[in-house]
Order: C-alpha cells, then sequence, then structure tokens
C-alpha cells in the first residue's frame, strides 16, 4: 500500500462554523430584458439571497404595449411560481413601467397575482415607491425617466392616483437598451429636471444604474433622490424585517432602526 505523505494542510482545524450562515431569500419577478442583477445585490445583505426570474420575452419596444404585456397576471403568475422553489419570504415583481402603466388598480392586481401564485408576500416597484414617499413624508416630486413620453404621462398618472404632485418631468425618449443609460446622463436629467418646488427625484425604471450616485446626487441637490432599483429592494427588504444596505441613501438612513 502506498501511502501519501501527511501534510500541514490535512492537519489543519477549520475556524469556520459548523454549518454554513442561515440566509433569507427574496423572490425577484423581472423583464425579459433586465440587465442589472448585479445592482440589485448592492442593497442585500450578506444574508439575503436572490432568486431571479423573467418573464416571456415580448418583441416590442419599450412603449405602453410592452409595459402592458409585462404586467399580464397570468404570466406574472407563473413566474412567480417558477422562483418559488428556494422558499423565498417575498416576491418583488421589478419594473417600474409594468407596475403603473394600468395604474393604482393595476398595481394591487400585480401584488393579487404574485399572492394567489403561492408567494408569502408581494412587492412592486410602483407600489414600493408610494410606500417610501409616504415614509418620507414627501408628495411633490421631480421625476426622470428613460421613457418615451407616452410610457413617463402613466407614471405621472399613476402618482397623481396617490395625490403626488408631479412639479417637473424629463424623460430621455429611449425605445431599447436602457440599460446602457450612463451615470453621467443620467446625472445630467436629474440636474435638468431639479426645481426648488420638488422635495425629491424620483429616477425610474429598474433597468438604469443608480446604485453609485444617490449619495452624490443628494449632497448635489440637498433633497432626498429615491431610484426604481433602490425603492424596490428597499420594499422587499422591508417586508422581512430587514434593511437595504446604502450609505447616504435618505430613504434608508430615514426608515432604519
Amino acid at each position: 500500500m502506498i501511502q501519501r505523505p501527511t501534510t500541514p494542510t490535512d492537519r489543519a482545524e477549520f475556524a469556520t462554523p459548523a454549518e454554513p450562515p442561515g440566509q433569507s431569500g427574496i423572490g425577484v419577478v423581472a423583464p425579459f430584458d433586465f440587465a442589472l442583477d448585479r445592482e440589485l445585490w448592492r442593497w442585500a445583505p450578506d444574508d439575503v439571497s436572490l432568486h431571479m426570474t423573467r418573464l416571456p420575452f415580448v418583441p416590442v419596444p419599450v412603449t405602453v404595449d410592452m409595459a402592458a404585456a409585462l404586467s399580464d397576471g397570468a404570466g406574472v403568475a407563473r413566474a412567480t411560481r417558477d422562483v418559488l422553489a428556494p422558499e423565498p419570504l417575498v416576491v418583488a415583481y421589478a419594473c417600474a413601467s409594468g407596475s403603473f402603466v394600468d395604474g393604482e388598480s393595476g398595481q394591487r392586481s400585480l401584488c393579487d397575482s404574485i399572492l394567489s401564485a403561492g408567494a408569502p408576500a408581494a412587492v412592486t416597484t410602483s407600489g414600493a415607491l408610494i410606500t417610501a414617499l409616504a415614509e418620507l413624508r414627501t408628495d411633490r416630486i421631480a421625476v426622470v425617466t428613460p421613457y418615451v413620453d407616452s410610457v413617463t404621462e402613466r407614471l405621472l398618472s399613476f402618482l397623481t392616483e396617490h395625490g403626488v404632485q408631479t412639479v417637473s418631468s424629463v424623460g430621455l425618449g429611449l425605445l431599447n437598451h436602457i440599460w446602457k443609460v450612463t451615470y453621467s446622463e443620467v446625472v445630467q436629467a436629474v440636474r435638468d429636471v431639479d426645481t426648488p418646488e420638488a422635495e425629491a427625484v424620483f429616477i425610474s425604471c429598474t433597468n438604469v444604474l443608480t446604485y453609485d450616485i444617490i449619495e452624490p446626487l443628494e449632497r448635489m441637490l440637498g433633497k432626498p433622490v429615491l431610484a426604481a432599483n433602490q425603492v424596490t429592494m428597499w420594499g422587499a427588504l422591508r417586508a422581512i424585517g430587514r434593511d437595504a444596505v446604502g450609505h447616504g441613501q435618505s430613504l434608508l438612513d430615514t426608515t432604519r432602526p
């Protein structure tokens, strides 16, 4: 018999715990073109896992028609069932336009579809936005979107339903490749849209990167800046009794115990 020489590694004592740390799960239902999974993870604590799934491909540009297709209740319920295997504690519908395109009734219907599919709790981007504005006691905002005007108008109408006044808004008019919008483009749009009357600024669309620029924008403007991915993750984590991770973001700082 050949004996293998003993090495120091063989005799090493591991200092790691006997069992891996527990994990809480958040299910995320995202549009087929969602390209920013990594951004959502930045708001998640280390012991929270994101379980992602995509809605079916829709061969249309980013218009009201696409938003309406993404908000189809049957499709959302099917995607929810797909993501329930790892037993998430909440399922988040991570799409701003899909959750505001049909107004508050459409937003509620999306939550109903998620819950009826078996999710223990449901959050949508637009629903989380309204909750966040209420927490900040803010009802006069400026809005930046990457959308064409017809989609932006649906967002403004949704906000009006909730008593939120849009004092100014700007849309970038994009029909595709929204995830390619740069930080500098977003910052310039925020500069252009901000007015003294606005108590906060909201940057719409979960396909727009914002994590790194929220804090400097707030310092520059002297007011809260909310973003679609931020409120989605904040709302989902809040639903399971957890805090989102982020430094210098008014929403997180104001609502953290």
